[in-house]
């Protein structure tokens, strides 16, 4: 049993972390090849005890849950400098903030939500912080922002002992990965609108979650 599950999570892994992909996007999306990706419907329950899925699979979420009407936990995370800063505290504090979590940039889903939350906000991230947290290093989550041409985008790494994961029951813990989801968060720090793809493979709703914060903005 144990080699069997210490097999799946190498799989998993490697479809998720060590698979790289072609950086070929622009923040105009002029260079970005989209694929037609299914969209999740519906949402996974954060936190200990409950479960999302790898291609059918089942995988324990691990740490203390969050939900909508909850505040945004005060957790460090990494910049690309290697500096610190409080997810509950970064630039865009005081404002609506976009949040989305992925497990690896270098896979095909990531990439694309990345630059779907780049390149597919219509002007939104003139008057709201966009920000991508992942476990990938500072370093990858630079190299992926340069060859991407994403510049409008916040890269937070959460590689250190995945507290942002834990403290908000986002992590995998078996293979050490955050899952998938989107978060948006208004200007005193309450989650309005939080989605976990119940499917790893999936994508979230970008589309509803940047309406969301389009419509938190206009009422501000």
């Amino acid at each position: 049993m144990r080699t069997h599950y210490a097999g799946f999570i190498g799989t998993l892994c490697l479809s998720l972390g060590l698979v790289g992909c072609q950086m070929m996007g622009g923040s105009t999306g002029a260079g970005f090849s989209y694929k037609n990706m299914p969209v999740a419907d519906g949402s996974a329950v954060a936190g200990e005890g409950n479960k999302v899925l790898f291609k059918g699979t089942p995988l324990a979420l691990a740490g203390n849950g969050v939900k909508v009407g909850d505040m945004l936990r005060d957790v460090k995370v990494a910049q690309n400098d290697l500096s610190l800063v409080n997810i509950a505290e970064t630039k865009g504090a005081g404002k609506v903030r976009v949040i989305s979590v992925v497990p690896s940039l270098d896979t095909p889903v990531c990439e694309q939500q990345t630059h779907l939350l780049s390149e597919r906000n219509k002007g939104l991230d003139k008057v709201v912080e966009l920000i991508t947290v992942s476990v990938d290093t500072p370093f990858a989550q630079k190299r992926f922002a340069h060859e991407a041409k994403i510049v409008n985008v916040t890269f937070l790494s959460d590689y250190r002992e995945a507290e942002f994961g834990k403290t908000h029951g986002l992590l995998l813990e078996g293979p050490h990965i955050l899952t998938r989801a989107v978060m948006v968060v208004d200007k005193t720090n309450t989650i309005r609108y939080l989605q976990i793809t119940p499917e790893l493979t999936q994508l979230p709703d970008m589309e509803k979650a940047l309406q969301i914060a389009r419509q938190l903005v206009t009422e501000s």
